[in-house]
């Protein structure tokens, strides 16, 4: 397999444990202050790529590792939230409103590498056919994210689907 191929198969499972991580979250995965979406990625991978047993335990193994990192990134996404809302509403300071957008872009880097790194290692262990119902899953939602970004651009709500 190429390099090219392998980059683009990565990315194409990155999109989809961001998806997952998206989903879990919005599905009120965050519970108790922790980051509790193992279980739910686990369940939607499970799912929709028919994970085996075997694979199943890795990708928990995986997600358990990588858990810590990614708890205080989500904590300082939320505390950076936070700070920018803060200094929004208590009077506008472009200056510092800037230094906090540029610290946010430099977490959300931090978050891209972090969901790439978790990406690779999941993808590092599917079957060649679950790798192609990845990339199908990404083609799909990639798909729905275009259509739903032009409705956004016309001024239109996207259709519920």
């Amino acid at each position: 397999m190429s390099a090219t191929r392998i980059k683009v198969l990565s990315a194409t499972l990155a999109m989809m444990v961001v998806g997952a991580i998206t989903l879990a979250a919005a599905q009120g995965a965050m519970h108790h202050g922790g980051f509790g979406f193992e279980h739910h990625i686990l369940q939607f991978l499970t799912e929709q790529l028919d994970l085996t047993e075997a694979q199943q335990g890795q990708v928990k193994d995986i997600l358990g590792k990588e858990k810590p990192a990614m708890a205080r990134l989500m904590m300082q996404k939320g505390q950076m939230h936070q700070q920018l809302m803060q200094e929004a509403i208590s009077g506008f300071d472009e200056a510092k409103i800037q230094a906090l957008a540029s610290q946010q872009g430099q977490l959300e880097t931090a978050l891209a590498v972090e969901h790439a790194r978790i990406a690779s290692q999941v993808f590092n262990i599917l079957t060649p056919e679950q790798k192609t119902k990845a990339q199908e899953l990404l083609a799909k939602h990639q798909q729905h994210m275009r259509e739903h970004m032009e409705h956004m651009q016309q001024g239109q709500a996207p259709a519920q689907q």
